[in-house]
């Protein structure tokens, strides 16, 4: 079982992540790392719209707008589990935390090393690069950004990662 959480407090309100939540997938979506293969979903964020990054599929499954999303794995991923993104209140006034929470298990023996060795590096610097974009999207960007690792930046040639159209037909 992987049970894998991304997480980051902003000196920002909690409205002003949830601004940056409900974008997610769409065309003026803030959050998702440039350079790397768009999130794209088929319609608008809410509960029923498909889509996904690359071979990665997934379909929404849970949606409060402003609070949290979540996304079940679907078919060819290697992931059977789901994966969500939520805003919750911050330790100190006026600041707010963005938590991303993975919970899932590898499909098979292709699935189980597909995750040791590429999609875990991956996931966990595609994260850590939208942790960043929301930090400079409310105003409180890291001290230092997120660098990709040369595992990472093996594994994005060995996928040809980085295609930066936002076609549905294309993710």
């Amino acid at each position: 079982m992987i049970h894998n959480v991304h997480q980051r407090e902003f000196r920002a309100t909690e409205a002003r992540l949830s601004e940056l939540l409900d974008e997610m997938g769409g065309p003026n979506d803030r959050l998702w790392p440039r350079g790397w293969t768009p999130m794209v979903l088929t319609q608008p964020l809410a509960v029923g719209s498909d889509g996904g990054h690359g071979d990665i599929r997934y379909r929404v499954t849970e949606y409060e707008p402003g609070r949290r999303v979540e996304f079940t794995f679907t078919p060819p991923t290697p992931l059977d589990g789901t994966h969500a993104l939520e805003v919750l209140p911050g330790s100190r006034p006026d600041t707010a935390i963005l938590r991303h929470v993975l919970m899932g298990t590898p499909v098979g023996v292709a699935g189980r090393l597909a995750w040791t060795l590429m999609i875990r590096w991956m996931h966990d610097c595609v994260l850590e690069e939208l942790l960043d974009n929301a930090g400079a999207a409310v105003g409180d960007p890291p001290a230092r950004q997120a660098t990709r690792s040369t595992w990472v930046r093996l594994g994005r040639c060995a996928l040809r990662e980085g295609d930066t159209s936002r076609s549905p037909s294309q993710t």
